[in-house]
């Protein structure tokens, strides 16, 4: 008896009906071959540097993966960091707005004389101080260093939580070394005053505004840690809100106490206003701190710090924030802060007035700076938690596109403010105290001023990726030495026949050779960005920045003409905002500029495999139209193999 073959598309064999009679052949059906099935075929992937993924034994949980910063702009369900700018951005407009109406009330009851100056003089403590402590000192220390503490808690350490070893030990310190400055700076207030305002008329006063204000350096001080430290968690909630506590507590204490106390009331509320930012944020950091600190057994051989106690983590993510790296950062706050100071002391010789003057010009004009410098403290703590776990290229992305936004950002502001200068004055302050002479000085110096805001918006942001990877470098602090020298240089030079105009021209051109320096200076000190696609857009924005200006002009000058008063006024600042904002964009698309919205990239596909040339795959109905389309060039569709035919036999009967 024959047996059917087991080879498809053969015949089989049926024994014979009758004896004598020959075998009959029955067709077999023709099957398809079976179609493949489970996942394509596709290249291992590899990490960020290259090293193949890891595989854990059989058996055993799987080690926790490290934050991708790439998951965190994604955020969970996408547009993390989208929110977190939008948020961070009403909530700092808020604040700028309310800092406007705190300038607007200090106007309006006091005006701009001696008593107004020496208020401005003591005003200095609480501007140092938000620089050192908010801004620029802490964050630029402690957002790496709680980055890395939370990057270690990630991996899993044995022993205690690297977060809350870092606030054990760096916590108590500070509030003790700041307590006994804030001390020292009280005993010693006259002789400051005396250095920052030797031709004050009323030195007095400014000694008891400057004893007021002193207070700030422990309450803002703390404020910049929790806000640090609620940052480097992913909250941004409770830091965006201090400034708006803050000039609530001024605007408050003002207008309760100023008819008694005078301009003391204001100093009074920037001590109120500092415990008003500490308190707006201490919920929060008391729910991140309170949690479970989920440590986990330590995977593989121990790290060096490591050392099984649990000290090790806290030990050198302390280290990270101490020594070289806080003198470093603290040295460039005072020397970036320090503009601040040559204008104080170069107007305290001018008539009364011209601090006041300058004072109320440099606030309505760095906004812009401020709105624009927002992303880039959203940004940070994505970028320092993406050098601390080797992402170098993701980080530097961001950093590139956080310099073209701030820069479009900043320059769309800064044509406005030229544009309508005079008439923005009017309508913010011309009332009470402030007369039209104070409006025409101070709309002078705010254009001035404005020359130098794109400066103040890439110190701010390029100072970042300098000390972003928690590591010490004094190249900031040589770069912004130059354009404080520059400063002084120029500024008493142009002083005498310039007054205020010239101490604003010095500013603008002293922060824009620094700026020039630490973009030239990035590289292995930094972040390393691609300068010179970055200095092609910064161009493309500055060229839409003119045209827009000009224009605005144009239409600030009808609009005010047409109206009279502060409805002119208005008008003209209506018009000159509408044409910035519909002009800037217009003249941006033609250059293809990165500051305009994109349509977001395809996510890529999986690496192409150098393979051995081979005959195409015709069994699956894919094979060759993938192969076209990676390859990026046209094939030819593969023949068609023809099916085998068989015919059945009939029977012989």
């Amino acid at each position: 008896m024959n047996q059917a073959s087991d080879a498809p598309g053969t015949t089989g064999t049926a024994p014979p009906s009758r004896p004598g009679a020959p075998p009959v052949t029955t067709p077999r059906p023709v099957t398809a071959p079976a179609p493949r099935t489970g996942p394509p075929v596709t290249a291992p992937r590899t990490g960020p540097d290259g090293t193949p993924p890891r595989t854990e034994a059989p058996g055993t949980a799987p080690a926790p993966r490290p934050t991708d910063p790439d998951d965190a702009e994604r955020g969970e369900g996408g547009g993390f960091l989208a929110r977190a700018a939008l948020l961070t951005g009403v909530l700092t407009a808020a604040g700028a707005l309310l800092g406007l109406l705190r300038d607007q009330t200090l106007a309006h009851l006091f005006g701009a004389d001696r008593d107004t100056d020496a208020f401005l003089v003591a005003w200095t403590v609480p501007e140092f101080a938000s620089t050192l402590l908010i801004e620029d000192g802490m964050a630029l220390v402690l957002v790496p260093a709680f980055s890395v503490a939370l990057a270690r808690r990630t991996r899993g350490t044995s022993g205690p939580d690297p977060v809350r070893a870092l606030v054990r030990a760096s916590l108590p310190r500070l509030g003790l070394a700041l307590s006994g400055i804030a001390l020292l700076l009280v005993v010693m207030a006259p002789a400051l005053v005396g250095a920052l305002a030797p031709g004050l008329p009323d030195p007095g006063l400014a000694v008891d505004c400057t004893r007021l204000t002193a207070t700030c350096l422990l309450s803002f001080g703390l404020a910049g840690y929790c806000g640090a430290a609620l940052r480097a968690h992913g909250s941004f909630l409770a830091p965006a809100t201090i400034y708006v506590a803050y000039n609530v507590g001024i605007i408050t204490t003002m207008l309760v106490l100023g008819g008694r106390w005078g301009v003391r009331s204001a100093a009074a509320g920037v001590a109120i206003g500092g415990l008003l930012m500490v308190l707006a944020q201490l919920p929060a950091l008391w729910v991140r701190m309170r949690g479970p600190a989920r440590p986990a057994p330590a995977t593989g051989a121990q790290r060096p710090e490591d050392d099984g106690t649990g000290s090790g983590a806290g030990d050198r993510a302390l280290r990270l924030a101490g020594g070289a790296l806080i003198a470093s950062v603290l040295l460039f706050g005072v020397c970036r802060q320090s503009q601040v100071l040559i204008e104080r002391f170069l107007g305290s010789s001018l008539p009364a007035g011209a601090i006041s003057h300058l004072n109320y010009a440099q606030k309505v004009a760095q906004m812009p700076m401020v709105l624009s410098l927002m992303l880039c403290t959203v940004t940070f703590p994505v970028v320092a938690r993406a050098l601390a776990e080797g992402h170098t290229e993701k980080a530097r992305q961001r950093v590139e596109r956080d310099l073209t936004l701030a820069a479009a950002v900043v320059l769309l502001g800064a044509a406005a403010i030229v544009a309508c200068a005079p008439q923005l004055v009017h309508v913010l302050f011309q009332r009470g105290a402030f007369t039209a002479a104070d409006t025409a000085a101070t709309a002078g110096v705010m254009r001035v001023y404005a020359l130098g805001l794109l400066g103040h918006t890439l110190v701010g942001a390029l100072v970042r990726t300098y000390f972003s990877a928690g590591r010490p470098t004094w190249y900031p602090l040589a770069a912004m030495s130059a354009g404080i020298a520059a400063t002084a240089v120029l500024g008493a030079l142009a002083v005498g026949p310039f007054g205020v105009r010239g101490i604003a021209a010095a500013n603008a051109t002293g922060i824009t050779l620094a700026a020039v320096l630490l973009l030239c200076g990035t590289g292995p000190r930094s972040v390393p960005i691609h300068r010179r696609r970055v200095a092609a857009e910064l161009t493309k924005t500055l060229v839409a920045a003119g045209c827009a200006t000009g224009a605005a002009l144009l239409c600030a000058r009808w609009a005010d003409a047409a109206l009279p008063g502060v409805r002119g006024a208005a008008a003209a600042v209506a018009a000159a905002a509408l044409v910035v904002a519909v002009v800037f964009p217009l003249t941006l698309w033609p250059l293809r500029a990165d500051a305009l919205p994109r349509r977001p990239a395809r996510a890529p596909g999986p690496p192409d495999v150098a393979r051995e040339p081979g005959p195409p795959d015709v069994t699956s109905p894919r094979s060759w139209t993938d192969r076209a389309r990676e390859g990026g060039r046209r094939t030819a569709r593969p023949p068609r193999t023809p099916r085998p035919v068989t015919r059945k036999r009939t029977d012989a009967r």
